[in-house]
């Protein structure tokens, strides 16, 4: 009795720690949205070199996930968190000495690695739970996406108030900190090692499985792009709306919270219901949110008897915003249940797994921006942006379809085959 409950303990220490570790991470991750609005305009980038700089830290968040969550399974998630942590504290502090925007590009393949945290956390805090816990577990440990909010809160008032060049030097200390507090509050467990027998290439088998490439799929939008959005909206609110950048951060934090935040309920409603009927609702929300983002502003006139008449049709900065939580939502569940796939699917290499999805869903993050800034700069459109999202969200939509829906009643929850006829 006493060693369960030494263990639910060490549990519940695990995921406090690692969540608050994420968090930090996930701020850093996304520091490029605020900052780059300033360095946008000192090293005079067009839409596309904004996108490439901001989605710079996510390439290489991305490339790492593979082998961190291989390394996560091999040698455990406290040693290898803590040293992902310790890497980024200097570059994060030379960012503030920076000048040119190769500097900047090259700094940023570095932060980029605390984007990586997610594989090692995900299979660290899930093995220290029960499997009828475990989307809770990862639901709670992935609302650390909601630093992505938070740094759209510290920021700006630290932009406004020092400079730019205070932003990294703060985030420094705070990730700092945060080593400290993980390595205390963290614990290992030799019983959740992958034996050390197994080969590297026998973990990377199961890139060959249709189901890993069909949940890599479904990540490239509910993470992908969570993380595009969440690096393109404070500009987008300035420049579509003509916002001060402390105010656009705070709208944008509307969609970037709930995106994080709630994906603690999303990882318990994965639970209770399964992974597929909410990932089947949540791709449902995300066509129709993102079908109604994409109208642009226009003005058309018409010929009436009286005249011509000109009208205005587009989304004003309320209805936009509402929008745009709605879908944060609605991501925030998504990024729960894609988990809950794989921890049902592969319990024993779930490391392996998270790290060639959490791949798929940070590369998704990487070229979104950067597609977001080359269509502005195609078509002068700011809701291109959305435009490419929706379709993207139809492939997934027809994935699901043809591989889960036709066996599957998603409004009961059945799996049951459905009738041949004649």
């Amino acid at each position: 009795m006493a060693t369960e409950l030494s263990n639910q303990r060490k549990a519940w220490s695990v995921l406090i720690v690692s969540t608050l570790a994420f968090t930090v991470c996930f701020m850093v991750w996304m520091m490029f949205a605020v900052i780059g609005i300033p360095l946008r305009k000192t090293l005079g980038l067009n839409a596309t070199e904004f996108g490439l700089l901001t989605a710079m830290p996510v390439l290489s968040g991305s490339l790492v996930r593979v082998p961190l969550g291989i390394w996560t399974d091999k040698y455990g998630g406290r040693i290898v968190m803590a040293v992902l942590l310790a890497i980024t504290v200097p570059a994060i502090w030379l960012m503030a000495y920076a000048t040119e925007f190769w500097q900047f590009l090259t700094i940023g393949l570095v932060l980029g690695l605390a984007g990586g945290s997610f594989s090692v956390g995900t299979p660290y805090v899930a093995r220290w739970f029960p499997k009828n816990r475990q989307g809770m577990a990862m639901g709670v440990f992935g609302a650390g996406n909601s630093g992505a909010a938070f740094n759209k809160f510290v920021a700006p008032v630290l932009l406004v108030a020092f400079g730019w060049t205070m932003v990294p030097k703060v985030y420094a200390a705070i990730m700092l900190g945060t080593l400290i507090i993980f390595w205390l509050g963290s614990a290992s467990n030799p019983d959740h090692l992958v034996p050390s027998h197994t080969r590297f290439m026998d973990q990377l088998k199961a890139l060959k499985d249709p189901r890993v490439l069909k949940y890599c799929q479904y990540y490239s939008i509910v993470f992908g792009g969570y993380v595009a959005l969440s690096l393109w909206m404070v500009q987008y609110y300035v420049g579509e709306y003509g916002l001060d950048i402390r105010v656009a951060a705070l709208l944008a934090a509307c969609f970037s919270l709930p995106g994080g935040v709630l994906r603690a309920i999303g990882g318990v409603l994965s639970d209770k219901y399964g992974a597929h009927k909410v990932t089947w609702w949540v791709m449902w929300v995300s066509w129709i949110c993102l079908f109604i983002l994409s109208y642009p502003q226009t003005d058309f006139t018409v010929n009436t008897v009286n005249g011509p008449t000109t009208f205005h049709i587009g989304l004003n900065v309320y209805v936009f915003t509402a929008l745009m939580f709605a879908l944060g939502m609605a991501f925030a569940f998504g990024k729960a249940s894609v988990f809950k796939y794989i921890s049902d699917d592969y319990p024993k290499n779930i490391g392996t797994i998270s790290g060639i999805v959490g791949l798929a869903g940070g590369m998704g993050g990487f070229v979104l921006p950067i597609l977001f800034g080359a269509l502005m700069d195609l078509t002068g459109i700011r809701s291109s942006a959305f435009m490419l999202m929706y379709g993207v969200v139809w492939v997934s939509l027809i994935w699901m379809y043809w591989t889960e829906v036709r066996r599957t009643d998603v409004v009961r929850g059945s799996a049951a085959q459905l009738a041949v006829e004649g």
